[in-house]
């Protein structure tokens, strides 16, 4: 392997590491975008309830890391970190004050995946949602009306 030179390290000295893909790193809280489960923007993070698609992900892929937007408020970004804790998935709260991206949330893995289709909205649901059963008290009143 070839020794860097010196004008090499100055500048490794100075600017950091070489990166691949910086601009991609800075729009997806440090990771590629070949690396994501899914990521979600800031407006959807910011949103009362949990997206059940992203919990059903991390149990599905329980190597993931969980990567968070810094710059979101703790209050917006603090569930999905206690949802994290539970089921016990490693993850970062990333704040780049460099560059201001409009991703809140990312799940990615050490290792590409390809995903073709990363970001969630309310109508796109990844996995069959199961059907409402009825209670005993439903059922009874139901066979009464026949």
């Amino acid at each position: 392997m070839k020794k860097p030179g010196v004008e090499e390290v100055l500048k490794q000295g100075m600017h950091g590491p070489l990166e691949t893909k910086p601009e991609e790193r800075k729009k997806y809280l440090g990771t590629l975008r070949e690396r994501i489960i899914v990521a979600l923007t800031k407006k959807q993070v910011a949103e009362a309830k949990i997206y059940p698609q992203v919990e059903k992900y991390i149990k599905d892929y329980p190597k993931a890391r969980l990567l968070l937007n810094g710059t979101l408020n703790y209050t917006e970004i603090s569930k999905y970190i206690k949802m994290a804790s539970t089921l016990k998935i490693d993850h970062t709260i990333v704040t780049n004050n460099v560059q201001d991206t409009d991703i809140g949330l990312v799940l990615a893995m050490d290792y590409a995946i390809d995903k073709e289709e990363i970001f969630l909205s309310k109508k796109n649901v990844p996995y069959p949602q199961g059907k409402k059963s009825s209670s005993i008290l439903q059922k009874i009143f139901k066979r009464g009306k026949k």
